[in-house]
């Protein structure tokens, strides 16, 4: 596991910011070195962590924080929109307007909100197919690592299938008809 996913698991109320300035100063420390965000942690290893001072956060107690606040709002949306879980999934219905992923002026999406869905090892669920920003609709994550390769695996040889539905309001001049157009880019 990285150093900052073991911080952000065991002192929640710890900001980005707070913990790069700590490992800067060399405040923290792994087995006895200095240490930077991405460093990889194995079981056994010594994490230090310094000495809190009056009037710093005091991470144990994980204050809210502009962090920790968007988190548990973040837990609570994902919270609402969940209709299946099991250890290999989450299931949610996603809200029109709600983006999948991140973007040039996209500031709040699924997939940054899925790091408050982080398991006891610090793993955030993987997004493995994504939805269009302004459909709603069934939104698979996987919950692990292997999950999401078969998950995939699954989507991309076609083993599951997507099927979009529309809402259309008031009556259309034509009674019948069909709008077709293709969802793959043709090579």
């Amino acid at each position: 596991m990285r150093l900052d996913r073991w911080f952000k698991l065991h002192y929640p109320g710890l900001g980005f910011g707070q913990l790069q300035k700590l490992l800067r100063t060399g405040q923290v420390r792994v087995d006895g070195g200095r240490a930077k965000t991405d460093t990889r942690l194995s079981v056994g290893q010594t994490v230090r962590v310094p000495p809190l001072f009056a009037g710093e956060a005091k991470l144990a107690s994980a204050p809210l924080t502009a962090n920790t606040m968007r988190d548990r709002q973040d837990a609570e949306v994902l919270s609402a929109m969940l209709i299946y879980e099991d250890p290999k999934v989450f299931v949610f219905n996603k809200p029109a307007g709600l983006a999948v992923q991140g973007g040039s002026g996209v500031s709040r999406h699924v997939d940054k909100m899925l790091d408050s869905f982080r398991n006891k090892k610090g793993e955030k669920p993987r997004l493995v197919h994504r939805l269009d920003r302004e459909t709603s609709g069934v939104l698979v994550v996987a919950r692990t690592r292997g999950a999401a390769v078969a998950l995939t695996k699954s989507f991309r040889e076609r083993d599951t299938e997507k099927v979009y539905w529309a809402i259309c309001a008031g009556v259309p001049r034509k009674r019948t008809g069909r709008i077709s157009t293709h969802l793959l880019r043709e090579r």
